[in-house]
């Protein structure tokens, strides 16, 4: 049932904060995750996992995360209380 499970990564620094991890270093955490989970399970458990970001997503800042390769997805905190930002974000453009 792995497959219906999705983690989220947040650095602890940025909880509350309004801080958001740049997204070339979020991209490899979210890499390490996976070879955590390939050496847990298999690759293609590893492979098939979604891992979020969760760290103060903003509209400026989601284009670049969603553009990596390992970044499956946002969870979105405070910019959620306000409809443009919102918007933006679940708009992303694709790099």
């Amino acid at each position: 049932d792995m497959e219906n499970v999705v983690i989220a990564y947040e650095p602890v620094w940025a909880i509350g904060t309004g801080l958001v991890c740049d997204a070339d270093s979020a991209n490899e955490v979210h890499k390490f995750i996976r070879t955590v989970l390939a050496k847990m399970y298999d690759d293609e458990v590893a492979q098939a996992m979604r891992i979020q970001y969760g760290g103060s997503v903003t509209p400026e800042s989601v284009d670049g995360l969603m553009a990596k390769s390992d970044v499956d997805g946002c969870l979105v905190g405070g910019a959620s209380l306000f409809a443009d930002k919102f918007a933006r974000i679940v708009n992303f453009q694709s790099e």
